[in-house]
């Protein structure tokens, strides 16, 4: 059998296309604005999920992608790098049917396995003069539900210190590190400046969510701009923090949700996460301090609990979980945030999250958001 010509990312926002279909929860005249940090395969996710809901969803991206057809791209066209922003277009697309919006993400592996998006991006950045520009020539191709904004428009190179010691540059290294990330930072010629429309929607944001996605190399690089986590400071938002559900990458390697926790505050949002989302497949300990909490305001049965004594074959196969315990729900909620803790996983796919259970989460934590302005 011939190999297709044409191929596309694997990606779990076509299942959560099929949310469109599901009434909004934003109320008739409430108008609230949602803004996804990060990037990767993760932030499409919360945007699906999110525009279900009927929020005004924007997603600010990190531009430290240096790796694949962005990479080559990047250095041989000396673009900015196209690819994170070009899979949360494809996620604000009107319909995730049409023909455009299915060519925009097809890869071609006879032509140096570049995306459509990734060519249409770097080539509107040249002759629209600038990338903001080309994003909103796509975003009008496409019909986008929401705005993409670039966390900024400087040549950013990540460089990051692993718990072993040593240095990896590049985001395409590091995220492949054999031990575990401790530290990341951004290098540039000259100094890192934000985009402003990016600050602004964060500002301007009822609802700030971080990820899914992988951490050191999706998330934190957005908070390393200067501006970005001050503006989640000064927002009247709440910050709901989505942990993955199985390292894939080297990066979080054997990471506990609490350590993935601690890796945001060291990186500027001590005191700043309001919510931790996380996945547990067994029921909750009813001693849990947190037991009761997500099922007090959204009617729905706690499940926290600790996984720290099951194997990984007992918990999803082959994958291996970001892992959560009783004792570090106690710890992560002596330092502010609330964990809301679900069966969350596609029992299909066990790297990806399950679309209702996940719009049914973020429903319970817009909920709790409510009643804390009250």
């Amino acid at each position: 059998m011939a190999k297709p010509a044409f191929t596309h990312d694997p990606s779990a926002t076509a299942a959560f296309a099929a949310l469109g279909s599901t009434p909004p929860v934003v109320g008739p005249g409430e108008h609230l604005r949602a803004v996804v940090i990060g990037g990767g395969t993760g932030a499409p996710v919360s945007i699906r999920t999110l525009l279900s809901m009927g929020l005004d969803t924007a997603a600010v991206v990190a531009m430290a992608d240096d790796g694949g057809s962005t990479g080559v791209l990047r250095e041989e066209a000396n673009v900015t790098p196209p690819g994170d922003v070009r899979k949360c277009l494809a996620a604000m697309a009107a319909d995730p049917a049409d023909p455009l919006t299915r060519a925009f993400k097809y890869r071609f592996p006879f032509a140096g396995n570049h995306t459509l998006g990734n060519l249409m991006l770097s080539a509107l950045e040249d002759a629209a003069g600038s990338f903001p520009e080309a994003i909103a020539i796509c975003e009008r191709l496409l019909g986008a539900q929401g705005r993409v904004y670039p966390s900024t428009l400087d040549r950013v190179t990540l460089v990051a210190r692993t718990r072993d010691g040593r240095e990896l540059e590049g985001q395409a290294v590091a995220c492949h590190s054999r031990t575990a990330l401790e530290r990341v930072t951004l290098r540039a010629d000259r100094s890192i400046e934000a985009y402003p429309p990016a600050l602004e929607a964060i500002r301007k944001a009822d609802l700030i969510v971080l990820g899914p996605g992988s951490l050191f190399t999706s998330i934190i690089p957005n908070l390393l701009v200067p501006g970005v986590v001050d503006a989640i400071r000064v927002s009247q938002a709440s910050t709901l923090f989505v942990c993955s559900l199985a390292d894939m990458q080297g990066e979080t390697w054997g990471l506990t949700a609490r350590e993935h926790v601690e890796a945001l505050m060291d990186h500027g949002l001590r005191g700043l996460v309001d919510y931790l989302l996380v996945h547990t497949p067994v029921p909750l300990r009813p001693d849990s301090p947190a037991a009761g909490v997500f099922g007090a305001m959204t009617g729905a049965e706690p499940e926290h609990a600790s996984t720290s004594g099951l194997d990984d074959a007992e918990l999803s196969g082959r994958i291996r979980p970001v892992r959560i315990s009783y004792h570090d729900v106690q710890a992560i909620q002596a330092q502010g945030p609330v964990v809301i803790a679900r069966n969350l996983v596609d029992s299909g796919s066990p790297t990806w999250h399950d679309p209702q259970a996940l719009r049914d989460a973020f429903s319970g934590v817009l909920k709790l958001c409510r009643s804390r302005q009250r």
